[in-house]
């Protein structure tokens, strides 16, 4: 619970908010691995001992990606793996579960090997799947080199002196419902400079050669009455250029909760392909309704291409629900101490269901991952006067096992859990003396 509230402080949330009390259940929840190996470990034989914890572990992740309205975002420990690819090519197959397996095997044989005065043999089997790990996820990196046919890709913000200034302006209205209520001509000179930094930059890198074109997340904004003649402009560009422009947006509207999350794919006919909401708003900071969920597809001389929004990423169901797809567009808003450990957190979803992911990410790091996770570009917010990154982008995916079978590592883990705890209850119990000698005791005499 400790490490939890610094985690919120070191990434920027306010601590003391609704969001510390969800964080404090779901670190309660984080015990539960510890506390089954305590209870059914010194009951099992051998290795046998050693999968109590990593079983409970990704039990828990599970649930907690599957029920908790945060996803994985707190709980995954193959996050920390985003960079180590040999390793993390192992999600195609298990999903992050499968990281979060290993690592949290390899503390249990520590554990092990400390308290069974080394006891070696424990190790073998530890050993011999994460040697056949490496060596899968090396070869194949090795053998799915970058190459066929990619698509220039841009991804474009604001400028950061034209969005400060828009935000100052809104600093009287900090609620929806207030600028909801402003003057609307008031409201259109707030956003127009906004809006025509994102135009301007979208018709540059498009005749520049960019065949898509990602906004952030809540890039552009207007009011309902509004919205229309912004996406004509960008319909206009879009046919002017022979481009796909996905556009993030914030619209203002009438009635509560008075502003959407969305994101519209306009294509090269000036057509609008998608319209999506965000799934799933950000607990107690995301003041908007979230939208059905439905994952939206577009296919495309350039491949398939679907849309999800920031933080839907962190849940890993919703990222496989749209199939095959070659190029996922992720427009994301995040902030400074947080933005870079979200981008590559997402990474991972790339792995997972072999996909390019795009990820243009304002107030962040954005960049895009190849299907085998590596990054072909990234552009830091906060480092340059306006955040565009471009990058030749594959219009193939990768089809991977975890895309096609979801989480069943992670049911087979719960299993295994579920027969170890039987195990243990028929098992004697093994204890350890202060020698390191192994003895026995009954069921029956610990009961």
């Amino acid at each position: 619970m400790v490490a939890t509230t610094f985690w919120l402080y070191e990434s920027g949330l306010p601590v003391f908010s609704p969001v510390l009390a969800l964080s404090l259940v779901m670190a309660l929840a984080g015990v539960v691995p510890y506390v089954l190996d305590r209870l059914i470990a010194a009951r099992l034989p051998g290795a046998w001992a050693t999968l109590v914890f990593p079983a409970g572990v990704v039990s828990v992740e599970y649930a907690l990606a599957s029920l908790s309205p945060v996803g994985n975002i707190l709980s995954s420990l193959a996050a920390t793996q985003h960079d180590n690819l040999p390793l993390l090519q192992v999600v195609s197959v298990t999903g992050g579960y499968g990281v979060s397996f290993l690592i949290a095997w390899f503390a249990a044989v520590c554990n092990h090997l400390w308290q069974d005065g080394f006891a070696w043999r424990r190790v073998a089997p530890f050993g011999a799947v994460l040697a056949l790990v490496l060596a899968g996820g090396s070869l194949r990196l090795a053998f799915a080199a970058p190459a066929g046919e990619t698509v220039r890709v841009a991804g474009v913000s604001p400028a950061r002196s034209v969005l400060e200034t828009s935000n100052r302006a809104l600093n009287g209205y900090p609620s929806p419902e207030q600028l909801a209520g402003a003057d609307p001509d008031m409201v259109r000179r707030v956003f127009a400079p906004v809006n025509d930094s994102l135009l301007a930059a979208t018709e540059r890198e498009a005749k520049a050669g960019a065949k898509i074109v990602v906004w952030p997340e809540a890039g552009g904004a207007a009011r309902e009455a509004d919205r229309q003649r912004l996406i004509d402009e960008i319909a206009a560009i879009a046919a002017r250029t022979g481009s796909y422009v996905n556009a993030g947006l914030i619209v203002i509207t009438g009635a509560p909760p008075y502003m959407r999350n969305e994101t519209v794919l306009v294509d090269p006919r000036g057509q609008a392909r998608w319209t999506y909401e965000k799934a799933r708003p950000v607990p107690g900071l995301d003041p908007f309704n979230p939208g059905d969920g439905r994952v939206p597809t577009a296919d495309t001389p350039f491949g398939r291409l679907a849309n999800v929004i920031c933080f839907d990423a962190d849940f890993p169901a919703l990222m496989r629900q749209a199939g095959d797809v070659d190029v996922m567009l992720v427009p994301s808003n995040d902030w400074y101490g947080f933005g870079a450990a979200h981008t590559e957190k997402a990474g991972i979803r790339a792995v997972e269901n072999g996909y390019s992911l795009v990820r243009q990410a304002s107030n962040g790091l954005a960049a895009v991952f190849d299907p085998h996770g590596r990054t072909l570009t990234s552009a830091d917010y906060f480092t340059t006067t306006q955040q565009t990154m471009i990058a030749h982008v594959p219009v193939a995916g990768s089809p991977t096992v975890y895309a096609r079978v979801g989480d069943v590592f992670a049911w087979l883990c719960l299993a295994a859990m579920a027969a170890l705890g039987v195990a243990a209850m028929r098992a004697k119990r093994l204890t350890v003396s202060p020698s390191g000698k192994r003895s026995e005791r009954t069921r029956e005499a610990i009961f």
